[in-house]
């Protein structure tokens, strides 16, 4: 890559170290075509230039999510990439489109969960964070879109996690793909399910991986049109099958023998099993058990899977049956029998496991023993049954028990296959291979050479895949790459595959001899391809033979290849299971055809193998291929450790490096126009002078510094391998040259500085001179602006005297004229006036005879209809009122709630008064023990005054001197000893005090902690007397609702009497008292109403009134129904519609009539008016007028008989009976919440008038709740699908070009520019949500749901902002956080503007994001600690959303870090605690699309209405009808 030119001493560069691979370091000489290197290991290094490659210094610190942006493409490039993305638990990384995954030996659920999924559903490629599910997603919507095949290859060696990314693909599709279960089972589980199923039978643990996979395989999910998984079908490759008979310590054999091990005791016993100690196949290694795995849960699971994937009950009892037979036949073994070289069963144990296996398999346990020691050879003269010797017998046996395994595996892959079924119409598949990787041990078999025979082959086909893809990139943006070489691995192929004399054919003609040895087999392979350059002969070895592999060369031990080729089944194990009693086992080894078994027994596996290799390179020849490269970082199966060499040559065996080299080959590097000129625009800056061109200048840019061989594509430039370190020296020795100019015009600033100060001082001096000249010319120029000044006043003075007199005599001129031309207007409307009354008159009379013929016509109509309507009702109605449901038995739960709580706070009282009695006692008696010690001390000090007073008159009374000093000395002794007394007495008393101390230290925690106690128990009488409030308004609520159910069960009882009603008399029911048109009183019409009115009652009530009164109600509600149906606007912002219904309706009495027709139609036509809205005016309006309705019935309804009822027992939920409610009128709103709320009066509304409502009233407010809801919703969604598109621009910000920032005079013009582009798609935000803010200001939607609605959206914009963030590394950069906080800042400022009014809490929503983007724009951030960070700076940011962001962060503005690597391993640390929680670990957010209030919050939000004062609309108001309407004036 790099040539000794662009290294200089002092470059950064990459050596290789025997032990990491690679290592980098800094040259310190250089001596002709050798260097010596630095490295940062403390080592010194002496290397050819030509072996050593270019650092890139500028390299994002936590790597780069795709190879192809890395400026340097080489190994150490792609190593120390890898690297640093795995230590921030990236384990993805794109190399173009191929997905390189790390195994990180720890569980991610948070990456691989629902909501993750449905973040990449549909996502660019690219776009998001590198994931296995994005792959999974181009591979679906290129079928779909292109409907062609695809295909996913997922290799790797053991223990690189080829299996769990398998798996996660076919979780992925499963979820793009699923559909309804047919008969309990869908494809998608059957195909899912058969991973533990084929991983119990076909995995074993390895000493590189615990649970690999001992065969390949190739799952083919077919589609349909649909693009639903439609079938499936799954092929497998090469079974392992000498695991079954010999395993090497500490492997294990497969799972399915330690399963059935660990099954339920009565399994063992059934099937006489033990410890797996106890069997040969079993214990040949001394790992029975794998660390953190359950064989007896394992065991449980597989039987589930097989239940799910179609596998009866009786068959999984033979197959496990047969499994059971394998582990007792290992058991059976052989001495030398009778006669000469013949064998017998070893003993009696040998014996049992003999009569074991024969009875598992149902067959005779003579044959057994025959079938295993003798064999039968048929001449054309006698058949001749010969024995075997002890050794030929073993082989036998497990020739026997291979064949078994093979054969069981094969028919648990077809039994699969069919459960699953395919699809013979699908004509679209995705297939997920997931086959072992390149494999190259000490000892090298058979398995091996088959294995690498077919990573060559997939190596071919990715080798020109991408080269096919280089193709593709290099047309696409129209550059030359006619020259570029393909390098192929065509002869590898040709010396294994090739007929006649490739490595399979020679093997397979060596098994069809008799005599040919492996020695003559390696001797043939020697003479064959001595000359061939990929095959080395050993020097010491007469049976092995190498072949230079594309990862390497792999040298074979020749020993097994013929055995382990012939796949044939001895004639007497045939003959022997072809004829067991059972089925299963007969199934399995069916009769061959005559012709095969005369003509021969041999059949080569690899022969057979090359077959499905061909087989499955053709299909994927007709699929469009999608690569994940799995890689194993360590050989310790550990988290967070990275062996680079292990590494580096797994990346070689996977074909990463390959494709690197093929890259490499044509143009390594390749950088979009505006990265190029932003990271080498300073190398020719005159390039970009005025000139607008990126591309233009990328290529003078590259003229200038005399490069050759480079492309300037469409979007791109392309590099040739060395170019980019070139032009990488060129600009650091530009940089360095820029650094001394800083430094001398520092210099310059400083004397420049120093030479100012000097000049000041001296224009200082001079100011004072000219300051006393200036004030002598000022006085002349004041005197000489006085004089002006009284000129001007005197010329101003005789002009306006001029003025005033010509506009008096203007104003007499007007005030003329204007008169006569109002005398003549009087006049002509005067003549005019009584014309116009006499037509409108008569046009009057026109239309009233025709208004009232029509309008009996359509009351005719309606009273039919209707009555066929009512029957329908009664009928539904009846349904409902069975339903009164869960109400009181939640009022009982909080009634023993209540009970409870306040027999604890009785407690509490009661436990605290005894501590305080307590407390009370144990102070008065330490005040009482310190009394007495007071006391005692008090009696000592008297006592020791009399004992001095005493001894001075001992003193004083003493004899004469000569026995004076004997009484002395007694008399000191004894004051010694009281002075020692009183010592030990204060002593004593200090003691006490301490004492005292400590009784009144633990006294004021007593009362401390008492203190506490009281605190609590307020606490706890605060939160009962809350409770006790809720239940007193939960009282009330049942109360009411009891009265609601009443009137249900009301409704429901009286509806069967009136069943057979004539439509007349139903009708009667229906009207309301208008007395004022009918010839009835009030008492008659409420009587009329009432629930206990009987048939014989209304059969007496005259026809001709009745109908009088039902045609003039319908023509009233039809004229109002009409009328609503328009846009009648607002009035002192009062929506008209809503006070006019409400006012008809109370006048009506509609609440209070048992049936009527009027609230269905009100509903009807609300429901027609939003059907399909996506007008928000329209929508607002609604929701204005909805929401004041009901609020007014909300205020003004109360159920019928809430007054001493006794609540009855419910039978079913009261959601039910809402659930019913919504589907008994046209247009109801699915899925709306309907909740039930009371109705009663809060004390400011006093002046509405309570009213005793009927079911169909009640009906109605329900309804009504209902729309409100739906419509919030429609309105909230709305403005969600507007903004939705803005937000994905929002997130990352747009690239400017550097070319477009020209210096000079147009600078500060580009830059404005510049900024209104970057803040456009935020101001369309900003735009779309002040649009919609003056659109339900217009509408007087009430202010309590504007802040519900924004507070609501501005979640949805934290929810999408925030998880774009956290999926998309690009943007988590230091510029992209400057312009997401600027666009924040816009956000800030509309809410500013739109007031706490309308915007409430709206802001508070964006806390995630806004912390988020503050993290991303601090600076020093690697000072920052973990407290600081998750407690000041982002406290309400998760750990798992902090680790996300710290990782993913890198500054292309300042090149500054992120937080140390302490803080990073301290979150690990966290995360790894918290992941044993039940809480999702996921670090996305949800949205909340719930609505977010009740009709409680709403009225209490709403204040009183006024609507005595509001006019009806000119429809209704000169019609008689609806006189009431009319504001009164007193």
């Amino acid at each position: 890559m790099g040539t000794s030119v662009n290294i200089i001493v002092g470059s950064h560069v990459w050596v290789e170290d025997p032990e990491l691979s690679w290592v980098d370091g800094q040259v310190s000489k250089i001596n002709g075509q050798e260097a010596e290197i630095q490295t940062t290991n403390g080592k010194k290094v002496i290397t050819n230039l030509s072996k050593i490659h270019p650092k890139d210094m500028e390299a994002p610190a936590g790597g780069v999510d795709d190879m192809t942006k890395l400026s340097y493409l080489h190994e150490p490039g792609v190593l120390q990439n890898l690297k640093a993305r795995y230590e921030l638990n990236e384990i993805y990384t794109y190399t173009g489109g191929i997905l390189i995954a790390i195994n990180p030996f720890q569980r991610l659920p948070h990456i691989y969960d629902a909501h993750m999924m449905q973040q990449y559903k549909g996502a660019p490629f690219g776009e998001l964070s590198p994931h296995v599910f994005a792959v999974a997603d181009v591979a679906y919507r290129a079928m779909i879109n292109e409907g062609k095949s695809n295909s996913i290859l997922v290799s790797g060696e053991s223990g690189a996690g080829k299996t769990e990314t398998t798996k996660m693909l076919m979780r992925y599709l499963a979820f793009l793909g699923g559909r309804v279960a047919t008969e309990g089972r869908t494809v998608e589980q059957q195909v899912l399910e058969s991973n533990p199923v084929l991983e119990a039978f076909g995995n074993a643990k390895t000493v590189r991986n615990n649970n690999s996979s001992r065969f390949g395989k190739f799952v083919e999910i077919q589609f349909d049109k649909q693009g639903r998984i439609s079938g499936a079908a799954i092929r497998t490759y090469l079974l392992e099958r000498s695991r079954v008979c010999q395993i090497s310590d500490p492997e294990r054999n497969y799972h399915c023998f330690y399963l059935l091990c660990a099954a339920p005791q009565e399994e063992i016993e059934k099937y006489k099993l033990g410890n797996p100690k106890s069997f040969h196949y079993l214990n040949q290694s001394n790992c029975y058990e794998l660390v953190g795995v359950s064989d007896a849960h394992d065991y449980l699971a597989t039987r589930r899977a097989m239940d799910i994937v179609g596998i009866s009950e009786k068959e999984q009892e033979a197959i496990f049956r047969v499994i059971a037979a394998i582990l007792h036949l290992g058991n059976i073994l052989f001495t030398k029998g009778k006669e000469v070289d013949s064998s017998v069963p070893k003993d009696d144990q040998a014996k049992f496991h003999l009569k074991m296996t024969a009875g598992l398999l149902m067959c005779d346990a003579a044959a057994l023993e025959d079938a295993l020691c003798k064999r039968v050879m048929i001449t054309p003269e006698e058949v001749i049954k010969r024995s075997l010797d002890p050794q030929s017998a073993t082989v036998s046996r497990d020739g026997l028990a291979k064949t078994i395994y093979s054969r069981l595996f094969d028919w648990l892959v077809d039994k699969i296959n069919v459960s699953i079924g395919q699809d013979p119409n699908s004509k679209s598949l995705i297939g997920v291979l997931d086959i072992y990787g390149f494999e190259s041990f000490k000892t090298n078999s058979f398995e091996q050479f088959c294995i690498n025979f077919t990573n060559e082959k997939l190596q071919q086909h990715f080798n020109q895949h991408v080269f096919k893809m280089e193709q593709e990139e290099y047309t696409k943006e129209e550059i030359d790459w006619s020259y570029i070489e393909f390098v192929d691995n065509q002869d590898v192929l040709d010396l294994i595959e090739k007929k006649p004399g490739g490595i399979v054919a020679l093997l397979d003609e060596a098994c069809m001899f008799p005599k040919s040895t492996h020695e003559t087999f390696a001797n043939k392979l020697y003479q064959t391809f001595k000359n061939h350059k990929r095959f080395i002969k050993p020097k010491l070895s007469r049976t092995n033979f190498a072949i230079g592999h594309y990862a390497g060369e792999v040298l074979y031990q020749s020993d097994q290849f013929l055995d382990k080729n012939k796949d044939y089944v001895v004639p007497e194990h045939q003959d022997l299971l072809g004829a067991s009693k059972c089925p299963f086992v007969a199934g399995l080894f069916p009769p061959l055809p005559e012709e095969t078994t005369k003509s021969s027994k041999f059949s080569s596996i690899g022969s057979r193998f090359k077959f499905q290799l061909q087989q499955l390179m053709e299909t994927l020849n007709s699929t469009e291929p999608h690569y994940i490269r799995c890689v194993k970082p360590n050989n310790l199966l550990k988290p967070a450790i990275f062996e680079n060499v292990n590494i580096m040559q797994q990346l070689r065996c996977g074909g990463v490096l390959e494709a690197i080299r093929i890259s490499c080959a044509g143009y390594p590097t390749r950088r979009p126009f505006f990265e190029f000129i932003n990271r080498f625009g300073l190398l020719a800056p005159e390039a970009l002078e005025g000139n607008n061109d990126e591309k233009v200048a990328c290529k003078k840019i590259l003229e200038k510094k005399g490069l050759k061989g480079f492309q300037i594509g469409k979007t791109k430039v392309f590099l040739r391998a060395g170019q980019m370190a070139e032009l990488d020296a060129r600009r650091a020795e530009i940089l360095s040259n820029a650094a001394k100019t800083i430094q001398r015009r520092i210099r310059t600033h400083i004397a420049h500085k120093r030479f100012v100060a000097l000049r000041k001082a001296t224009i200082v001096l001079q100011s004072i001179c000219r300051g006393r000249l200036a004030s002598r010319l000022f006085d002349y120029m004041r005197r000489e602006a006085a004089a002006v000044k009284i000129q001007k006043h005197m010329r101003k003075h005789q002009a306006r005297k001029t003025y005033c007199k010509l506009h008096l005599s203007m104003l007499v001129l007007q005030a003329g004229l204007r008169a006569m031309a109002a005398r003549k207007e009087f006049r002509f409307r005067k003549l005019t006036k009584a014309a116009i009354f006499v037509q409108a008159r008569w046009r009057c009379h026109k239309a009233g005879v025709y208004y009232k013929k029509l309008k009996r016509g359509t009351i005719m109509t309606q009273c039919r209809w209707r009555g066929r309507i009512a029957r329908r009702e009664l009928r539904k109605l009846k349904m409902a009122a069975k339903e009164t449901g869960a109400l009181k038995e939640a009022k009982d739960k909080l009634e023993k709630r209540v009970e409870e709580l306040t027999w604890r706070l009785q407690l509490e009282k009661r436990l605290r008064t005894d501590l305080e009695e307590a407390k009370a006692q144990e102070i008065a008696k330490l005040q009482n023990s310190l009394q007495e010690l007071q006391n005692k001390v008090d009696e000592t000090k008297a006592l020791l005054v009399k004992e001095r007073e005493s001894a001075k008159k001992a003193i004083e009374e003493a004899p004469p001197v000569v026995k004076e000093t004997q009484v002395l000395v007694q008399d000191t002794q004894k004051i010694d000893s009281l002075t020692a007394e009183v010592q030990s007495l204060e002593v004593s008393l200090e003691s006490e005090r301490q004492r005292a101390n400590d009784f009144e230290r633990k006294y004021s925690e007593a009362q401390e902690s008492s203190e506490e106690q009281r605190k609590k128990s307020d606490e706890t009488e605060k939160k009962a007397h809350q409770l006790q409030e809720s239940l007193t308004k939960l009282e009330e609520k049942l109360t009411n609702l009891e009265s609601e159910n009443k009137v249900l069960r009301q409704q429901a009882v009286s509806m069967a009497p009136n069943k057979f009603l004539s439509g007349r008399s139903r009708s009667i029911i229906q009207r309301g008292p208008e007395g004022s048109h009918v010839g009835f009183d009030g008492k008659v019409a409420s009587d009329l109403h009432s629930p206990s009115i009987n048939q014989r009652d209304l059969s007496e009530v005259e026809e001709k009134p009745q109908k009088s009164l039902n045609e003039k109600q319908q023509e009233n509600q039809e004229l109002l129904i009409r009328c609503i149906a328009q846009h009648l606007g607002f009035a002192a912002n009062r929506p008209i519609a809503a006070c006019i219904i409400y006012k008809c309706l109370l006048h009506w009495r509609s609440f209070e009539v048992e049936r009527t027709s009027v609230f269905d139609r009100i509903i009807q036509t609300i429901g027609n008016a939003i059907e399909t809205q996506d007008n928000n005016d329209i929508l607002a309006y609604w929701l204005s007028n909805a929401s004041t309705l009901l609020l007014l019935l909300q205020r003004t309804l109360k159920a019928s008989g809430a007054a001493g009822m006794t609540p009855q027992r419910r039978r079913s939920s009261s959601a039910t009976l809402f659930g019913r409610m919504t589907q008994s009128f046209r247009g109801a709103p699915q899925g709306v919440n309907l909740s039930l709320i009371n109705g009663n009066i809060n004390g400011g509304v006093d002046t509405l008038r309570q009213v005793e409502a009927k079911y169909p009233a009640l009906l109605f407010k329900q309804q009504l709740t209902a729309y409100v809801e739906k419509i919030y919703g429609m309105i909230r969604d709305n403005l969600k699908k507007e903004i939705s598109p803005l937000l994905g621009l929002c997130i990352q910000a747009p690239r400017t070009s550097r070319a477009s920032l020209v210096k000079g005079s147009s600078r500060s013009v580009a830059n404005s520019d510049a900024q209104r582009a970057l803040i456009a798609h935020w101001q369309g935000i900003v735009k779309s949500l002040g649009s919609f803010l003056n659109t339900l200001k217009a509408n007087h939607v009430p202010p309590f749901l504007v802040r519900k609605v924004f507070t609501q959206i501005f979640s949805f914009i934290n929810v999408q902002l925030f998880n774009s963030l956290l999926l998309r590394r690009e943007c988590c950069s230091f510029s992209n956080g400057e312009y997401v906080k600027a666009g924040l800042a816009e956000l800030e400022h509309w809410c500013y503007k739109a007031t706490d009014e309308y915007a409430g809490s709206s802001w508070d929503e964006l806390k995630h994001i806004r912390q988020a983007i503050g993290f991303l724009v601090i600076h020093q951030k690697p000072k920052k600690t973990l407290d600081e960070i998750s407690h000041d700076l982002c406290p309400v940011l998760s750990i798992q959303q902090l680790y996300r962001i710290s990782t993913m962060y890198w500054d292309d503005k300042y090149g500054t870090h992120s937080v140390s690597t302490d803080v990073i391993s301290n979150m690990r640390v966290l995360m790894t605690e918290d992941s044993n929680n039940a809480v999702s670990n996921s670090f996305l957010l949800d949205d909340d699309s719930s609505i977010p209030f009740s009709v409680d919050d709403l009225s209490k939000s709403m204040e009183q209405i006024d609507i005595s004062d509001v006019e009806p609309p000119p429809l209704i108001r000169e019609n008689t009808g609806f006189t009431f309407l009319l504001p009164r004036s007193d």
